[in-house]
């Protein structure tokens, strides 16, 4: 048996695994169109999907602006690349202009101001990769809103702004189960960094996530998770791991709740929470 006859068998069989374009073909069953080059706007509402990698050297404005309600972005594991833009990039990857509904998954996004801006209700970004972006990998600002399982990597150096956040929410957003590395403000900028800060909401959830390396510059601030201006949020079963600066866990009032986190190498563990138990404080 020769071995072209030995594979067209296994294959009938269901024993080897799909070829790369088989599995192309599944992944894009869903979609309603898709995304080929970059800048696009989005107008009309479905799937809107990446079948190749995708980059730009712009330094302003959107790579992909969603306009309508009811949109997914799914990139199928492509990259959205602004790398050539610079430090000095003012440029968003994926802007969704305040429509509700949004989905952002499976995405690689490099090299922009903010990797990815979703606002109003019930927004979703998912599984996807966020790497090198200058000042904001995530921004969420929804009520109802999830933020998880998100890889967001090597956040900062903008010239255009001193802070810089792995992940910001706003409203009632959940962030679940990310990982965050190195969060680190220009040198001489003075910004203060933040794994995830959650802005002007009442009961958010921030849970699961593991935050390490974040860093400030002069008369900034590092802190791995913050609550600003918001209420009763739940800090729960997160590893903050700091490079023996800044506040791990910071809260605006005791209605707000940590629980079961473990902290290691900040100054300051946990500042403005009810410590609800199971917090480890390590060096």
């Amino acid at each position: 048996m020769n071995t072209r006859t030995f594979r067209a068998l296994l294959a009938l069989a269901g024993l080897l695994p799909l070829s790369h374009s088989a599995l192309a073909a599944e992944a894009f069953d869903n979609c309603t169109g898709f995304i080929d080059s970059i800048p696009t706007n989005i107008s009309s509402q479905g799937t809107w999907c990446l079948r190749k990698d995708l980059s730009t050297a712009m330094t302003s404005g959107d790579a992909i602006a969603v306009n309508t309600a009811n949109v997914t972005i799914d990139c199928n594991g492509y990259k959205i690349g602004g790398l050539a833009a610079g430090d000095g990039t003012q440029a968003v990857g994926i802007n969704v202009l305040d429509k509700p509904n949004a989905v952002v998954r499976n995405c690689n996004i490099r090299g922009f101001l903010i990797g990815a801006k979703v606002g109003e209700g019930a927004p979703l970004v998912e599984d996807n990769r966020f790497e090198g972006n200058t000042s904001i990998g995530i921004q969420v600002s929804g009520a109802g809103g999830v933020v998880r399982r998100n890889l967001v990597l090597s956040t900062g150096g903008s010239t255009q702004t001193g802070d810089v956040l792995g992940i910001e929410t706003s409203l009632d957003t959940d962030v679940i189960d990310n990982t965050i590395d190195t969060v680190a403000p220009r040198a001489g900028s003075n910004g203060s960094g933040f794994g995830i800060r959650a802005n002007g909401a009442t009961g958010a959830s921030i849970t699961g996530n593991r935050i390490r390396n974040v860093l400030s510059d002069g008369s900034g601030e590092s802190h791995g998770i913050a609550g600003e201006d918001i209420s009763r949020l739940i800090v729960t079963d997160n590893q903050v791991i700091g490079v023996g600066d800044g506040i791990a866990i910071s809260c605006d009032d005791t209605a707000s709740t940590a629980k079961d986190n473990t902290i290691a190498a900040f100054a300051t563990g946990l500042s403005g929470c009810d410590d609800d138990g199971g917090n480890v404080l390590g060096n």
